[in-house]
């Protein structure tokens, strides 16, 4: 392996040989260095990869975890997680070795993220700090299942924050009705709520639909796609899973209240029936909430507001796991707090069934 200059480009380069797994020879060059000492410090990286050490600086194998990661998942899910390294991650641990990352390091970093305040003094929320957690978690585990990393120290270092939130923001049917009174003067943000709330859609998939996908006749929808708005463009890809592909039927009224708007606006069959973004939601939330005098959610509590009311009027966790397009029925359960307590009647139930000893 060696470092040249490229007199031409006034830059430095590396060619290195390598044999990989299969004991086949390789041969790669990076070219782009600004000094040789970059260059230098991107072979040593390249050497301790290739035997196992991992004595590059973590800021260098999130580079590696990059590559390997990014054409994986989303890509909303991976500008959350670089801005997360980025801001979060890198600005403790970016210049330690990656085999030098401790559980007692780790614990340092967890504690000053929960000392954190803003200037208002807020915290950060128990599901975000696991969420920051995770992100230093995912890249050292692929450290250890890929590139030879003994252990992953946040393990031994144990948890910050909770995986969900022990609160649960939803509407009653009763503060929807009021909400969606004081919307109804703008037609494209009412209906908008009228769908979320009346189908428990994700905001991307009711705005990723499109008059093809609503079956007037059989009052269905089917949710095939999801809309995102990324690098100031509309984008509109796969849903989130694949359980998130499926056919949720609507109340009569909400499907004549899309053949209206669609008929209304000349909407075409393949064009968004909305044409907004998950911004333009956000502040009309906030607008409608404060002229109707109800406490404040975010959109996706309408999500939880719908799944609210199917168990109040008695629906099974399975079959609305289903119609949410929940990848785990565990996801539903996280509703179980909305469950009445029925210990009162089922004592009774049992004193009955008691009866006659």
């Amino acid at each position: 392996m060696s470092v040249y200059r490229d007199e031409g480009r006034g830059t430095w380069y590396v060619q290195a040989s390598y044999h990989d797994s299969h004991g086949r020879r390789h041969r790669t060059t990076k070219r782009g260095f600004a000094t040789k000492r970059e260059a230098q410090a991107w072979e040593r990286d390249f050497v301790a990869l290739r035997e196992g050490s991992l004595t590059m600086t973590l800021a260098s194998f999130w580079e590696i975890y990059a590559q390997d990661r990014k054409p994986r998942v989303r890509e909303s899910t991976w500008l959350t997680k670089k801005a997360i390294v980025r801001d979060k991650v890198l600005p403790f641990f970016g210049d330690t070795p990656v085999c030098e990352i401790t559980p007692a390091d780790v614990i340092s970093w967890q504690n000053e993220l929960s000392s954190h305040r803003d200037s208002s003094g807020v915290p950060y929320s128990p599901t975000y700090l696991r969420t920051v957690e995770t992100q230093l978690s995912a890249i050292l585990n692929h450290a250890v299942r890929y590139y030879g990393l003994a252990r992953n120290p946040v393990l031994a270092a144990g948890h910050i924050g909770r995986k969900n939130s022990d609160e649960m923001q939803f509407w009653s049917k009763d503060e929807y009705l009021r909400f969606s009174e004081a919307v109804m003067n703008k037609p494209d943000a009412w209906l908008a709520f009228e769908v979320l709330f009346w189908t428990g859609l994700r905001e991307g998939e009711m705005l990723a639909l499109t008059p093809s996908d609503i079956d007037l006749a059989r009052s269905r929808v089917s949710v095939t796609k999801t809309y995102q708005r990324l690098h100031r463009e509309d984008v509109v890809g796969p849903p989130k899973t694949e359980r998130s592909r499926r056919v949720v039927d609507m109340p009569r009224f909400l499907a004549d209240e899309l053949r209206d708007y669609v008929s209304q606006e000349g909407i075409g069959k393949k064009e968004r029936i909305f044409k907004m973004d998950k911004g333009y939601l956000y502040r009309e939330m906030r607008r409608g909430s404060a002229l109707a005098g109800v406490k404040r959610i975010r959109v996706h509590d309408l999500r939880h507001s719908h799944v609210s009311l199917l168990i109040e009027k008695g629906f099974n966790v399975l079959a609305i796991a289903q119609r949410m397009g929940h990848e785990s029925i565990d996801i539903t359960y996280r509703y179980a707090h909305l469950l009445p307590n029925c210990q009162a009647e089922m004592a009774a139930a049992l004193e009955d069934e008691g009866d006659g000893r």
